[in-house]
């Protein structure tokens, strides 16, 4: 267990004592009720979230220097103001503060980077025949959900065994109303087919859909003997045909049965969650089990952790993962965390049902924690060695261009478009963790859609004026976050830029850079060789011959893959947006026309060139339209002609 740094109190800096006595303000008039207390800086963002049980007496442990860990040194020195929210309850306070942190991303919290919803199961309840999809975001639609699952692949897997065991459906309402013979999924047996009358009965098909809801629950053995024994009837009254369906349902759950990873023994519902740490990183495992199967697994790295011990960084990991993921009824853990109890009532709040946190002694559950945990150490030293080998990368890319020291931040320009029609502008971002996904950026370019459709703005094929436009606006932006800052830059300067291109590219970056009075940061344009061969690039850098690298040069494979993540990200961008364009209609550019009105009309009409052909009447008889947004309506198309 680490043990965070004390600073002595004769190191404490004027800036930290201004802090404290900024502290020391608020303990005047602060209560001790349970509440969330928010730190603040001097450029008005949040530094750090935390709750109490008593208000007064956690602020007041922030005036004790001698106790201070040098983080939380640091960030009282940084405090310039604070707020307060009072609660009724501790846990109102702990959920509060998960909520919190998670929305607004503190620089002195142990973070959650990684946040993103797992995939589910829902099982519809809005039709008569109820269809079986994967779904992901937040459970609005009426149903039963059955999750969360690790992967997307887990997702499909199981959703292929559910259309082979109980033939439910996956199609569309849409599609399902409009069918006359049954598809495909019926002729290879994937599917009862309820769109086609005398092929399957109400009665039947719910009959279905109960075997799947009790296999999701974690009873596909009662479901197995009971086919077996349908089959059994079948074969004896010599229907073969039926005897081979049933058969063919038993296999379907045989093959799920046979694809579990870990035992789980008698444990239905559960997540194991445990914690790996080792040179300052760390790593959360946490594994999903439902109905008795496992649901697979999925391994996480909080941030700004460094000197935090296991227990205070597993107990932040759990207040924000299930901020955003509804908790099951049983958390096993690998650590014992100070709050567990407190954190079991927050989290039986959230969940509406009751929710278990325990550290496992003996038996499966620690066999199963334990298994987690070596997961999370493998991960962890797989993290670890990449981070070594990204930063040699990066020593090695410094030396080549002449860096002082290694860039901390990469950022990868790129453009796509077709003859300059929706045209994208692209950032990514990299460091020494490797690529940082949420940081990459998209730009639509506005000179060369300007042009496009006829008003001031450059040629529509013009790449350097592109390429001049994304930057202008990223580093406008970031002048703008520096002035706010008291004229400091935040983790979000890049050390290094590297465009694709050579140049001609380069000296529109530079340009740029130059008007704006942009400074220390290094710039290089990366050019595909003669034929634009991969393995044949040159780096271009300002006022320097071009630098042409080995073929099997590491750094030059680097180099290559930001290139082509860059390319990649900016042509399906770019992709998404035509695709967006092709199907955008006229209606869509008329104010106070929403979705609800734009439905009306298309149903009325037929189609949007109808409506645009329409008279003031026929617009004032759709239903939901009212006179007056009828003559809005007819004014817009009038007034474009």
């Amino acid at each position: 267990m680490s043990t965070p740094e004390t600073p002595s109190e004769n190191s404490l800096e004027p800036a930290a004592e201004i802090g404290v006595e900024v502290i020391e303000r608020y303990l005047k008039t602060l209560s001790s009720k349970p509440g969330v207390y928010r730190m603040i800086g001097v450029d008005g963002r949040v530094l750090y979230v935390g709750k109490a049980k008593a208000l007064k007496k956690r602020v007041a442990s922030y005036t004790k220097v001698d106790r201070m860990s040098v983080r939380i040194h640091r960030m009282v020195a940084q405090t310039a103001s604070m707020e307060f929210v009072t609660t009724h309850t501790e846990v109102e306070a702990l959920l509060l503060e998960a909520n919190l942190i998670k929305k607004l991303a503190p620089r002195y919290n142990i973070l959650l980077r990684d946040d993103k919803m797992f995939p589910d199961i829902l099982l519809t309840s809005d039709h008569d025949y109820p269809r079986v999809v994967k779904h992901r975001g937040a459970h609005k639609t009426g149903g039963e959900y059955f999750g969360p699952f690790a992967s997307v692949w887990a997702v499909n897997e199981t959703l292929a065994i559910l259309q082979r065991a109980f033939l439910l459906r996956t199609c569309t309402d849409s599609v399902f109303s409009n069918r006359s013979r049954p598809c495909l999924l019926f002729q290879i047996k994937r599917c009862s087919g309820p769109c086609v009358e005398g092929l399957v009965d109400k009665d039947g098909y719910n009959a279905l859909v109960d075997e799947a809801r009790q296999f999701l629950a974690g009873k596909s053995q009662d479901i197995q003997k009971n086919l077996a024994k349908h089959m059994q009837v079948a074969s004896d009254d010599l229907d073969f045909e039926k005897a081979a369906s049933y058969r063919d349902r038993i296999r379907a759950l045989t093959r799920i049965q046979q694809h579990q990873d870990i035992n789980p023994g008698n444990i239905q519902e559960a997540d194991v969650v445990a914690l790996a740490q080792k040179d300052g990183l760390n790593c959360v495992q946490v594994f999903f089990f439902r109905g008795g199967r496992n649901y697979g697994n999925r391994a996480f790295f909080p941030t700004q952790a460094k000197n935090e011990d296991e227990v205070q960084v597993l107990e932040a990991f759990l207040g924000q993962f299930y901020a955003k993921h509804t908790p099951p009824g049983e958390v096993l853990l690998s650590h014992k965390i100070e709050h567990g109890e407190l954190l079991g009532e927050a989290l039986t709040v959230r969940a509406e049902r009751k929710v278990k946190l325990s550290t496992p002694t003996r038996g499966g559950r620690l066999s199963l924690v334990k298994h987690a945990q070596d997961n999370a150490r493998e991960a962890l030293a797989r993290r670890r060695a990449e981070r070594s080998s990204q930063e040699n990368l990066l020593e090695s890319l410094a030396k080549m261009l002449g860096l002082e020291h290694p860039p901390g931040r990469v950022e990868v320009y790129d453009n796509s478009h077709i003859s300059g029609t929706n045209a994208v502008g692209c950032m990514i971002v990299a460091g020494p963790e490797g690529l940082i996904k949420n940081a990459y950026r998209k730009f639509n370019i506005k000179g060369a859609s300007n042009a496009e459709a006829g008003k001031d703005g450059y040629s529509p094929g013009d790449d350097y004026a592109m390429m001049r436009e994304v930057l202008e606006r990223r580093f406008k932006s970031a002048l703008k976050s520096q002035e706010e800052n008291n004229g400091e830059r935040d983790g979000n300067w890049p050390d290094l830029l590297l465009i694709d291109g050579g140049r001609g590219q380069l000296s529109a970056v530079m340009q740029v850079l130059d008007d704006l009075g942009v400074q220390g940061v290094a710039v290089a344009g990366v050019a595909k060789g003669p034929d634009r061969n991969a393995g044949r690039e040159r780096i271009f850098l300002p006022g320097k011959p071009a630098i042409a690298l080995e073929e099997r040069d590491p750094v030059l494979y680097f180099i290559q893959n930001l290139r082509d993540e860059a390319h990649r990200f900016a042509i399906g961008t770019h992709r998404a947006r035509r695709s967006k364009a092709q199907f955008k209609s006229s209606l869509d550019e008329i104010p106070s026309i929403g979705a609800k009105r734009k439905k009306a009309l298309l149903h009325h009409f037929g189609s949007a060139k109808a409506v645009e052909e329409s008279g003031l009447a026929d617009l004032e008889a759709v239903e939901g339209i009212s006179k007056a947004i009828a003559l809005k309506i007819y004014d817009w198309f009038q007034s474009n002609d």
